[in-house]
């Protein structure tokens, strides 16, 4: 029986990434139904609601989303796509591999970059709860809670644990924020108590980001809450080429929806210039979820042996192939 998994192309370059990862998917021999989901602002507009019923009823009977990126109206406008998808779903854990590619051209090239990046997905500032008091003054507040920290930090402990990952790093601001992330830190200690296997540490998430930029190669798996995990994430895939080659996953506990981390970029929709990478290598962690161990690993090396030859690489990554020319030789390679 084929795998059932609802695809969501999105809108800019995203059709152009979601075709090229189909491909490479489809290169690996394994058997999956895709049940295609449209959206896009047009989409959005009409229905009068982020999320229609048809996505939503869609991703319950098959429990596995593959989506490319959705443009996201800025300080204006309709909620986040993914914004709502965590909530509607409760995909509580984003998850975020960053992990040196080789061939890649970096600041960083000369270390070996590879961290996983947990995030609590639900809550902190992005509950959303904004309240204009009196004119030009605005209040948001953040919301910790035991059950979510809790959760997110089990999550980690127990990837670690099943990955053979040895270092878990919780990332906060209790120095100033004692009470909502003095409580992230207090569940993330707690649970690191039942696996005392695993090395763990805290940092403060200014020193954290200073560290990442001195010295990435030495962490290993990062906890973090809501918006220091939107942060640290982008800023870790910087030092490994940037969002257009970096995966993501949105995990609960019924459901994951995998995801391209970079924008619709409607600049370059059309033209052939798109990298597909982050949603092929998304795709592999949607392979791992099934349980299609091989295909997973067959996709994963053909990527990497792509860039590691460096003749088909798109324009972001400094080479000159189309996205045609760069998903023709992963599929080719996929194949063998």
């Amino acid at each position: 029986m084929p795998h059932c998994c609802t695809l969501i192309p999105g809108d800019g370059i995203g059709p152009e990434v979601a075709e090229a990862t189909l491909r490479a998917v489809q290169a690996t021999g394994v058997d999956i139904c895709w049940r295609r989901a449209e959206l896009n602002e047009a989409i959005i507009l009409e229905a009068g609601k982020t999320l229609p019923q048809y996505l939503l009823d869609s991703l319950h009977q098959t429990r596995v989303g593959l989506k490319g990126p959705v443009t996201t109206p800025i300080a204006e406008g309709f909620q986040s796509v993914n914004v709502a998808l965590r909530k509607a779903l409760d995909l509580f854990a984003n998850v975020r591999p960053i992990k040196t590619l080789p061939g890649i051209k970096t600041r960083f090239q000369d270390v070996q970059i590879d961290m996983v990046i947990f995030r609590e997905n639900t809550e902190d500032l992005y509950s959303g709860l904004e309240h204009e008091i009196v004119k030009d003054v605005v209040t948001s507040l953040k919301v910790i809670t035991r059950g979510a920290s809790e959760r997110i930090a089990r999550y980690a402990f127990s990837y670690a644990q099943k990955n053979g990952r040895k270092h878990v790093t919780a990332i906060h601001k209790a120095n100033i924020m004692k009470l909502a992330d003095g409580l992230f830190l207090r569940c993330c200690r707690e649970v690191a108590k039942e696996y005392p296997d695993i090395q763990y540490k805290e940092l403060i998430v200014d020193n954290a980001s200073m560290q990442l930029v001195l010295r990435p190669e030495t962490f290993d798996i990062l906890l973090l809450p809501n918006l220091y995990g939107d942060i640290v994430s982008d800023l870790a895939a910087g030092l490994v080429g940037g969002l257009g080659i970096v995966p993501g996953a949105n995990m609960g506990e019924s459901h994951a929806v995998f995801e391209a981390v970079h924008g619709s970029a409607p600049d370059i929709a059309g033209q052939g210039k798109a990298n597909p990478t982050a949603l092929m290598l998304s795709a592999v962690m949607l392979l791992t979820h099934l349980g299609e161990a091989d295909a997973a690993q067959k996709l994963q090396h053909a990527v990497e042996a792509v860039y590691r030859e460096g003749k088909h690489l798109t324009g972001d990554v400094g080479g000159t192939a189309s996205t045609q020319e760069f998903t023709d030789a992963v599929v080719s390679t996929a194949k063998k």
